[in-house]
């Protein structure tokens, strides 16, 4: 069975979602990821083994000519699962956060270019608003 401290084990690391996100907007090699997180050499490499150990992302080699093969990181679909985490994050910061503050990242639709808003929904196809009381199941 997996908890939520499992789940927060991987990605509740200081780094972990900010690779995702970053590998999602089209950074793929390590010294990319390093310059745009600002992550420690060390703590980045320990971060990318554990997302590709946990199949968020997925490796493939590259050369660049007179030099040896490296690495480049590129989403799983697991990790492509994890994009509407980080909008719902990035919605909830710019709610709740350094009011008027301008997001780092914005999601936007690709057909329209509209904002993509993060919104629960029963399977019953009714919209759960936010603050309305959600049952909870616990299966230990």
């Amino acid at each position: 069975m997996t908890t939520l401290a499992d789940t927060l084990s991987l990605l509740g690391e200081r780094w972990a979602l900010l690779v995702v996100r970053e590998v999602s907007l089209g950074l793929r090699r390590f010294d990319e990821l390093r310059d745009a997180t600002g992550a420690p050499r060390t703590v980045l490499s320990d971060r990318l083994h554990r997302l590709v150990a946990a199949g968020v992302l997925a490796t493939r080699e590259y050369r660049v000519p007179g030099s040896r093969a490296r690495l480049e990181y590129t989403l799983t679909d697991a990790g492509l699962e994890l994009l509407p985490v980080l909008a719902a994050l990035t919605e909830w910061g710019e709610r709740h956060l350094e009011s008027g503050a301008v997001p780092d990242v914005s999601y936007r639709h690709g057909g329209c270019g509209g904002h993509v808003g993060i919104r629960l929904v029963c399977d019953c196809g009714t919209e759960v608003a936010p603050g309305q009381r959600l049952l909870a199941q616990v299966n230990r």
